[in-house]
């Protein structure tokens, strides 16, 4: 942390990786740009609240990427800052969405029991008596209690050693709680760890070709990708964040969940985890605006994959859209009101 400053989205460059195979019959997207339904939007943030499309409103919000993709068609995409629709952008914890995702599978194969399963059945290093009251459910929610500080500028909290440590096995081995499970919800990103590597003992498969062979390929993505480690050597890799992909490729992991986790008849994702992962829920001291590694940012069927320096998947079912957008940082920009209007422009 102290040689690279801070983090940014081409971080994949500077941390070892395994390599994510484009689909041999990639899926494209059918385009029609220019949709009468995106001539205004309003700017929301700043002194400027006049309406504007969004060729005039993107370029000044450092904004990488942006698309609207309305019942599986692409009605707006655009790239700034000398990005192109085959330029790699860090995900950081819009992964989390994806390793929730693997977790479902895995549950639907057999591999994870019950998401009421203490998780020492899985990774039985974790000796002490605190962990095994806690299950996999309170990873996938968040509630675990777990004593981590999720700050991105203390080079000593716990989130920066995850990103920039090479030892992530050691350090889920090692988590103490601070309250009990089920108490609180807590967002820290080490659950997500947590999360990925019960499904890497339960599998027995490292996250990338897990990933690989359950959806990534399924869906047909257009580009390579890859997932960054925490080491060269066996590295594990780091669930909470840390895909690297393009936007079209991120997109349809969006269309995904749109359709239930079915893509052109398959079902990829079992459809009651995609229902379970964004549902509105505040039960034993679980967040109604998050779900299963999920955003849920409004009470009207909406949810999101959202990573560090505002990184975007938004889903709205009711309107059959999926809109993804990248970028170096928020860029001052409130996006989920933005998103909401886009939404609302469609019937």
């Amino acid at each position: 942390m102290v040689i690279y400053q801070f983090s940014d989205i081409k971080d994949y460059k500077r941390f070892p990786s395994r390599p994510l195979e484009a689909g041999a019959t990639p899926f494209i997207f059918p385009s029609q740009p220019n949709d009468d339904f995106l001539e205004t939007i309003s700017v929301v943030g700043g002194e400027d609240t006049a309406h504007k499309d969004l060729d005039r409103f993107l370029p000044n919000t450092k904004t990488v990427a942006f698309l609207v993709i309305h019942r599986d068609t692409i009605r707006y995409e655009n790239y700034f800052e000398g990005y192109n629709d085959t330029a790699w952008v860090a995900s950081f914890s819009m992964a989390k969405s994806f390793t929730s995702a693997l977790a479902g599978i895995a549950v639907e194969e057999g591999h994870i029991s019950s998401i009421d399963d203490p998780i020492t059945k899985y990774i039985p290093e974790m000796k002490s008596q605190v962990w095994q009251s806690v299950t996999v459910k309170h990873v996938l929610e968040m509630t675990t209690g777990v004593k981590h500080q999720e700050n991105y500028f203390n080079p000593f909290a716990g989130v920066a050693r995850s990103y920039y440590g090479r030892h992530l096995e050691r350090q889920v081995h090692h988590l103490k709680q601070e309250r009990p499970a089920g108490e609180r919800w807590g967002y820290k990103s080490i659950n997500t760890q947590l999360l990925g590597e019960i499904v890497v003992r339960a599998t027995g498969r490292n996250l990338t070709d897990y990933l690989q062979e359950k959806i990534w390929t399924p869906l047909g993505m257009e580009h390579p990708a890859s997932w960054s480690l925490d080491q060269r050597r066996n590295g594990r890799e780091k669930a909470f964040c840390c895909l690297n992909a393009t936007a079209r490729d991120f997109a349809k992991f969006g269309r995904l969940y749109l359709h239930n986790g079915n893509w052109e008849g398959q079902q990829v994702v079992p459809e009651d985890w995609v229902k379970a992962s964004t549902e509105l829920n505040s039960e034993e001291g679980s967040y109604w605006g998050y779900g299963y590694q999920w955003w849920i940012p409004s009470k009207d069927g909406a949810y999101a994959a959202e990573g560090h320096l505002g990184q975007f998947i938004y889903v709205h079912p009711a309107h059959d859209l999926v809109i993804v957008r990248l970028g170096q940082n928020y860029g001052g920009v409130r996006w989920y009101p933005v998103f909401a209007q886009i939404a609302a422009q469609y019937p």
